[in-house]
């Protein structure tokens, strides 16, 4: 089996880029939700560059000051979290990685580590 094929085939997308905000790897499900922008053409492209708008303003924000960005949001009818987080190599900024999490519909269990007498749930 490919060492990365959990990579490829993991059902959330996943995208990365260097520091520059050029596009380094993405996975099957990332290339899928960008077919109509060239999917796994967009290798090799800016992912700062196809923002627009005020989308453009806070990409370049995040590679500028290097920081984390999580929200929800729906689309399609389907509810995501969309993770955006700095990496660092040696201390140095290499780049960001975009996940893009389907959530399931409905509320959906918390369970506060902090506090485990709280937790019924003990698998969790």
């Amino acid at each position: 089996m490919e060492k990365y094929a959990w990579f490829k085939t993991f059902p959330g997308a996943i995208m990365a880029t260097d520091a520059e905000g050029i596009i380094s790897d993405m996975n099957d499900q990332c290339a899928g939700n960008y077919t109509k922008d060239g999917g796994y053409g967009l290798l090799g492209s800016n992912a700062i560059d196809c923002h627009q708008g005020a989308a453009l303003e806070k990409a370049r924000r995040l590679w500028d000051e290097k920081v984390l960005n999580v929200y929800t949001l729906t689309k399609n009818g389907r509810k995501k979290l969309i993770y955006q987080a700095p990496y660092f190599v040696d201390g140095e900024f290499a780049g960001m990685v975009e996940m893009s999490l389907p959530l399931p519909d409905g509320e959906m269990p918390h369970f506060n580590r902090d506090k485990p007498q709280l937790n019924t749930d003990r698998t969790s």
